[in-house]
């Protein structure tokens, strides 16, 4: 099968829909698949290039807080990759996928959608996270404007693709984890010497205002066990000052820093515990290959997060921004070292039995046939 997927950014995998799409590639490509993107950067074998739009400064802050570059749509770029493919797929309802649809359609090719963007990742860089009116019209709004379009969407998670239900939208839903690298698996090792002496907790995510990490740093000050934590925060974003700020509470300093995914793994491998604070995750793909790599999670119960599907244990939970809970649950799984190691090896099973990226693909290789079959009645 000839793919085409439609994103704004590709070559750099610094937000979650960009790992993903580039994690689907791969694993599509692998099981006999030809995939070709419709992306910004320079033109590649497989890649057709669109140019990246450009805003006003504080415009340009809100794209670039989500990890993320906006395309200028190209009439001719889609001409000449639907000539090509037997199936578009389309990761984000920017304006590079809206138009681009309108391309697609009129060429009569199969397409279908994946809902990757959560407005709440939206409407919390705005500081209007709370309000359900504005996130309510932002459903609304990327439903009629774009997903209504489609008859094939592919979920991530059940609790998205309930929100959408419930927000009016009509597409068949497939509901199909983004799924887990196999290089993401379970290993113990020694600690580093900066590692070493510290019960170790750690939480990778952008400084964003959804992500809240700010829980966290309030919480392992807290805790009982305090002078024993160090906190471990990989990721960067438009709140790194105010966090480093809020983190001088600490009895030990807090480590802030982007690190590369093979550096991340490791990490990930000498760590104690992983916690989750976020308000809003249509997935929570950064949860998943922590407790892949044997980390057991502590994450927050959220309405709009899918993460706490993933708790196999109470003591796997808090109510989110909580930070009272959370550092109960820091505390017991510190003082429970044999629960942990039980747990961390079962949580890494867990993930290989259910999350698997190949296991992914072909359901998802399913839902284009589904479209490419719709298309021909």
């Amino acid at each position: 099968m000839k793919i085409v997927l439609v994103i704004d950014q590709f070559d750099d995998a610094n937000n979650g829909t960009t790992i993903s799409a580039r994690r689907f590639a791969q694993a599509l490509q692998a099981h006999g698949n030809q995939v070709r993107v419709i992306a910004t950067g320079k033109p590649a074998d497989y890649k057709y290039a669109v140019r990246q739009m450009k805003f006003f400064p504080i415009v340009e802050h809100l794209i670039t807080s989500q990890g993320m570059r906006l395309a200028i749509p190209n009439r001719h770029v889609f001409e000449k990759a639907a000539a090509w493919a037997d199936v578009v797929h389309f990761m984000m309802p920017s304006p590079l996928g809206v138009m681009g649809l309108k391309h697609v359609e009129k060429l009569g090719i199969p397409h279908t959608s994946a809902f990757h963007c959560q407005p709440e990742n939206i409407t919390f860089t705005l500081h209007l996270g709370n309000s359900r009116r504005v996130n309510d019209f932002v459903y609304n709004r990327f439903r009629d404007s774009f997903f209504n379009r489609f008859t094939h969407i592919h979920c991530p998670s059940n609790m998205i693709a309930q929100q959408l239900r419930d927000h009016g939208y009509t597409a068949q839903l497939h509901v199909i984890s983004n799924g887990i690298s196999p290089e993401y698996f379970y290993e113990k090792r020694p600690k580093e010497p900066w590692m070493e002496g510290f019960f170790n907790v750690l939480m990778v995510g952008r400084y964003a205002g959804e992500k809240r990490q700010d829980v966290l740093i309030e919480a392992a000050a807290k805790c009982r066990h305090a002078k024993e934590i160090q906190v471990i925060l990989p990721g960067k974003g438009p709140l790194e000052k105010k966090y480093r700020r809020l983190a001088e509470k600490l009895p030990n300093p807090i480590v802030m820093d982007f690190f590369e995914p093979k550096r991340l793994i490791e990490l990930l491998h000498m760590a104690d515990l992983y916690v989750h604070t976020s308000d809003a995750e249509i997935e929570a793909m950064s949860c998943m290959e922590a407790f892949a790599c044997g980390l057991v999670p502590v994450i927050a119960s959220s309405s709009l997060s899918a993460a706490g599907q993933f708790a196999l244990l109470d003591e796997s939970l808090f109510p989110v921004d909580d930070v009272d809970a959370l550092a109960r649950r820091i505390n017991w799984w510190i003082d429970h070292p044999a629960q942990l190691a039980k747990w961390g090896g079962t949580y890494a099973k867990h993930t290989k039995t259910n999350y698997s990226v190949e296991s992914s693909v072909r359901k998802f290789v399913a839902m284009e046939r589904e479209a490419i079959a719709d298309n021909r009645r």
